[in-house]
């Protein structure tokens, strides 16, 4: 079936006769779509669930009326951005022009950024928490989920840990700095999620949706009354998120006398939702209304791909939140340090928080300048995806920003996530490489610090005694056996022997390296990092790639890439440059979160063209929990009204009324038992996929198709190709 749909080569007439012959009808019948307006305009819809001849399942009427907490939909970060509308397409056609879609998004985040630095008092509270904290030797607590989880650990490795440990080594200004701010200065802040630092390659299922779950963490890690704790949760209704900022609040209430305007100037909840819409959900309730909680609403609107808070929800959470604490460092130690000192950490002048909100401007503005150049290499690189070889992404200080975007692509995508050391045959076309020798210390690269776990046998009792459904219980305590400390050991990001041994390069496989200033002085010396790296591609005759975000002219940069033995910019291999401005950055906040842009459109672009997107959403959701039901059965509710409404479907078939939650509930359950025996070995989930044809073929022939059907179409033609035909 494959071969007369897909390939183009010759196929004997008598094999293609017999395939025919064996051809359900509805699929004939999706190719012999033709024009009965006659008939469509007097045509009349019956109640879709009695056209499929479907009884909602007692699970989908339990959804339906009892889990509105999980029906998500009416939240802006769920909901379909106009300027990506049909951004496979766009991708599909023209990679530079899909690229723009999406970074065009990105606009929404500096509008918002924008807005916000003109009416800063309540981010200036939080910058006064840190400055504060810094003095006091209190502790600052990060806390996120999922995507704003990974980006909680970015914070702490990629932009709080380095700045202290090079003023350390600077020992005449440490000497200054010590006695205001202790020791441990670089261990006082502390990024978490659900899970803990295994959670990084894909979340613990059952964990993450309980408020438990983030009380239990937050006294593990010894928060205490009087530190600084910032939760953030892009959706704005993360059950473990809510949990962890809630016992923040009993901590203080159980020392101390409730003083509201006293607490709130330590704790603080961002989101990523608007509050009235965020409001009839009780658990989101419940903290907009605390006054003794700082609220931040960071809402930008709609993702670029549709529920993707990996996209601009987590960008202006890290860009905005790296900020305050580079706007509370140089407020903390300015007043005990000379203006040569402070320059001499980068701090060239005062930090005006406002202004530093302002720079998010420039650095799209850069990013947006160098498109064609993006679009060449994700070009490359989604053919060697789609030839099924493998691409390995490096990088030195920016690290971290390249691991956090190869991990989220596994949940963001649904296609494997990062391999285990015990992967054979390796299932990811995707790897991350640190510049070191070992997984320990490529984990001490991702984060800052050595590797940490949670201790499951402690949270037992507690669990029992506070989750009453057994269910989730059960699926919680599952997870948390994949979150101890000896899950650092399952993977292994480094240039070790057995990566070297097991997963060297081939021809065929892509390098990408990214060289952030003033990393370019490592292209001078032929032991560095940079040379070892590209070396195990060029030797095996692979292709490379290097992207440099400096200050440095191009012509400097191409006569050093030049020096690169084996390394042809100007023919297999390719070099991109983002001029950017690094002098007024003493953070590399600027650097990494251009980065982290130009990866989050490159990555999305390259599952575009691997037909893992169709129009701007990811439909291969996976619906294993009721947060995915939830998903799934809003997408499948989308693509079906919208079909209906255009003029082609109305043309041919009538005007048919939308069909309603409860419908695309029912359907979406049906479609879940009957690929509960197909699952294995499939790439992706289809459930949603099937359901969308199974009801527009259904309503279009006026007649039930059946579950079978509906899957030779979706394995033969696919949904995006479906919904590009359905009405041509």
């Amino acid at each position: 079936m494959d071969d007369i749909l897909h390939k183009k080569h010759f196929i004997p007439l008598f094999i293609f006769l017999f395939t025919l012959v064996l051809l359900p009808a509805s699929l004939l019948s999706y190719h012999q779509m033709t024009s009965q307006e006659s008939q469509a305009a007097t045509r009349k819809k019956a109640t879709l669930l009695k056209l499929l001849d479907l009884i909602p399942s007692p699970e989908s009427i339990d959804f339906v009326q009892e889990k509105t907490q999980y029906q998500l939909h009416t939240l802006p970060t769920e909901q379909r951005h106009l300027k990506t509308w049909n951004l496979s397409d766009r991708i599909a056609d023209n990679m530079e022009a899909g690229l723009r879609m999406l970074f065009a998004v990105d606009e929404d985040v500096d509008a918002r950024l924008k807005s916000l630095g003109q009416n800063s008092q309540v981010l200036e509270r939080a910058v006064q928490a840190v400055k504060e904290a810094i003095l006091s030797r209190r502790k600052i607590y990060l806390f996120g989920c999922q995507e704003t989880g990974r980006w909680t650990k970015w914070m702490e490795s990629s932009i709080w840990r380095p700045f202290w440990k090079d003023l350390q080594a600077r020992k005449k200004i440490w000497a200054k700095v010590r006695p205001k701010v202790g020791d441990s200065i670089e261990n006082r802040f502390i990024g978490e999620m659900p899970g803990a630092d295994r959670s990084l390659i894909s979340p613990l299922e059952g964990w993450e949706d309980l408020m438990i779950s983030g009380r239990l963490q937050l006294e593990e890690r010894g928060i205490e009354p009087g530190d600084v704790v910032f939760c953030v949760s892009a959706s704005g209704e993360s059950p473990a998120v809510i949990g962890t900022i809630y016992e923040a609040l009993d901590q203080w209430t159980r020392r101390y006398p409730y003083d509201a305007p006293k607490i709130q100037k330590k704790l603080f909840f961002f989101f990523n939702n608007p509050e009235e819409v965020l409001l009839p959900f009780d658990r989101c309730q419940a903290v907009l209304e605390e006054p003794g909680i700082t609220k931040i609403d960071l809402t930008t609107g709609p993702q670029a791909l549709a529920g993707s808070t990996r996209m601009q929800a987590s960008t202006i959470d890290a860009f905005l939140i790296a900020q305050i604490l580079q706007t509370s460092i140089d407020r903390a130690l300015r007043p005990f340090l000379s203006n040569k000192e402070m320059a001499n950490l980068g701090f060239k002048t005062p930090v005006v928080f406002a202004e530093k909100l302002g720079e998010f401007s420039e650095i799209l503005k850069a990013v947006k300048k160098i498109i064609p150049a993006i679009a060449h290499l994700t070009t490359l690189t989604e053919k060697v995806y789609r030839d099924e070889q493998y691409t390995t992404y490096s990088a030195l200080r920016g690290f971290t920003t390249v691991f956090n975007d190869c991990a989220e692509r596994g949940p963001a995508f649904h296609i494997w996530p990062l391999d285990t050391v015990k992967t054979v045959p390796r299932k990811s076309r995707i790897l991350a490489w640190a510049p070191v020798p070992n997984l320990e210390e490529a984990w001490s690269t991702i984060l800052g610090r050595p590797f940490r776990g949670l201790s499951p046998a402690s949270y037992k009792n507690r669990l029992e005694k506070e989750v009453p459904n057994r269910d989730l219980l059960q699926a919680a305590s599952e997870s948390l056996k994949n979150a101890e400390d000896d899950q650092q050991f399952l993977f292994d990001f480094s240039l070790s022997d057995f990566n070297l041994r097991n997963r060297r390069p081939e021809k065929g496989d892509m390098g990408i390296l990214v060289v952030i200033s003033p990393e370019e002085t490592l292209l001078k010396d032929k032991e560095s990092y940079v040379f070892q790296f590209i070396s195990q591609f060029l030797d095996k005759g692979a292709r490379t790639a290097i992207l440099f975000i400096t200050e440095k002219k191009e012509n400097a940069i191409k006569k050093l890439s030049r020096k690169i033995p084996g390394f042809d910019p100007d023919g297999k291999d390719f070099l991109a440059i983002l001029p950017l401005d690094s002098q007024h950055d003493p953070l590399f906040i600027n650097r990494l979160i251009a980065l982290k842009i130009i990866l989050n459109a490159h990555s999305t672009a390259v599952m575009a063209r691997s037909s893992r997107i169709t129009g701007n959403t990811v439909t291969a959701v996976d619906p294993d929990n009721p947060k995915s039901i939830g998903r799934g059965t809003f997408l499948l509710l989308s693509y079906v009204n919208e079909v209906l409404k255009r003029p082609g479907w109305v043309k041919r078939y009538g005007i048919l009324e939308p069909i309603s939650y409860g419908e695309a509930n029912a359907v979406l359950y049906d479609a879940i038992g009957f690929m509960k025996g197909k699952r294995e070995g499939l790439d992706q989930s289809y459930e949603v996929a099937l359901s969308i044809i199974r009801i527009l073929e259904s309503l279009r022939l006026n007649k039930a198709i059946s579950h079978e059907e509906a899957w030779i179409i979706v394995r033969n033609i696919g949904l995006q190709q479906y919904l590009k035909d359905v009405t041509s």
